[in-house]
């Protein structure tokens, strides 16, 4: 039974963790459509990514301080109905602004899934088990583009890009019930925490105080933006330059979905055989090396469409190894400030994810190559960020909770 019931939770979790993956990569195929609906060039539609992603990073920020004052589901179940009439609204914008406008909203209320999940992992499960249950969750998200491009290049070309928005608000309004029913509370709430903003700036600071976080945040961050410049060049890169249909390019983003999928399960198995600190460091190294193949592949014009997204398989397979060993590591040293940490370490990543798009809309050439180059940087940006600060001493308010000494790093 109780099997059951955490199968039953992770799912949910892992639901919640979906909404904005499923926001970013349904509506991608629809990018030549909403460009030529709306009169403007397919670069202008990338900005509503780039909104989106801007208003993930912004929304976390504020969840993080509502979670642990008022517990993990009210503000879970606010959020998630403003997603719900955001991407109504967005169904129905009839110019690029408005659609750039409503992305952002969506994203400020559908992000809060995120945050509630990372942290409702951190209330539930051992501290020991919190790696293995971030990267189940991990593979949940890593299925996501698998199916929501596929998905929304069928409702593309067969029922308008308008109505890929009201799947996703389907979609969503059942996560949520699901979520208000099943899912269990998680930590009490802190009334006594404040809510002011100098109160809450003190909050974060405290949480960036510790070193095991902020590098991790750092450096998970910085090389989980490498995904976000694939999705914002890749609709133009795959359907403009190599010249596939709508439903090849589906079929390729969830060819490359699994590169992500299979590491996820693989390091299931490392973590048994090796600490979080040792796998991410060795994933940062072998993704470096392949964003520069891709980079010299592209640059001596080497690969056809089959070796682009070859190399890049190899490429992201990396994404399933570091990214939930950085989230577990930056997590282990709290427990009363779990939202507020996971609401930091989501906001790094997508506000990250929002520069690497926009670079990618602005400094567009008609190539691949400002799509491979920033995602290069972001592996090696990760990597150098590991690097430069290799001893990490242990924060002491951190080891006087319950962090446990399997997933803290050894010094």
């Amino acid at each position: 039974m109780k099997n059951r019931e955490n199968f039953v939770i992770i799912l949910i979790l892992g639901a919640l963790c979906t909404i904005s993956p499923f926001s970013i990569d349904m509506y991608l195929p629809g990018f030549p459509a909403m460009a030529k609906d709306l009169g403007v060039d397919i670069s202008k539609i990338q900005l509503s990514l780039t909104s989106y992603l801007v208003g993930i990073a912004i929304g976390q920020l504020f969840y993080g301080p509502l979670l642990d004052k008022y517990g993990r589901k009210k503000p879970l179940i606010i959020g998630m109905l403003i997603y719900i009439v955001s991407s109504i609204f967005c169904a129905y914008a009839s110019s690029v602004d408005s659609l750039i406008l409503m992305r952002f909203l969506q994203a400020v209320g559908g992000c809060v899934g995120m945050v509630a999940a990372q942290a409702l992992v951190r209330d539930i499960f051992p501290v020991n088990k919190t790696a293995q249950v971030l990267a189940l969750l991990t593979l949940v998200i890593a299925v996501s583009p698998m199916i929501a491009p596929t998905v929304g290049g069928y409702m593309s070309a067969h029922f308008h890009w308008h109505s890929i928005f009201i799947v996703l608000a389907a979609i969503t309004a059942v996560i949520l019930v699901a979520a208000i029913f099943l899912l269990p509370n998680g930590a009490a709430p802190e009334s006594n925490l404040s809510l002011r903003p100098m109160k809450v700036i003190s909050n974060y600071k405290s949480v960036l105080d510790n070193r095991q976080f902020l590098t991790y945040m750092l450096a998970g961050g910085i090389a989980g933006a490498a995904p976000f410049a694939y999705i914002a060049g890749s609709a133009n890169v795959f359907m403009n330059i190599y010249q596939v249909s709508e439903q090849t390019y589906g079929l390729i983003f969830g060819v490359l979905a699994f590169a992500m999928i299979g590491s996820t399960q693989l390091n299931h198995y490392l973590l048994r055989k090796f600490t979080s600190k040792q796998i991410i460091q060795f994933s940062l190294f072998y993704q470096t090396i392949t964003g520069l193949l891709l980079v010299g592949g592209l640059w001596l014009d080497l690969f056809n469409v089959h070796g682009l997204v070859f190399t890049m398989f190899i490429f992201l397979t990396a994404h399933g190894l570091n990214q939930p060993n950085a989230a577990a590591l930056s997590l282990a040293p709290f427990a009363k400030s779990a939202g507020s940490a996971s609401a930091l370490l989501g906001s790094m990543r997508m506000a990250m994810g929002g520069i690497v798009s926009a670079t990618v809309s602005f400094i567009h050439n008609g190539t691949a190559l400002p799509m491979v180059s920033i995602m290069a940087l972001c592996a090696l940006g990760g990597l150098m960020t590991i690097m430069v600060d290799k001893r990490i001493p242990h924060d002491k308010r951190a080891t006087s909770n319950s962090l446990d000494k399997k997933i803290a790093i050894s010094t």
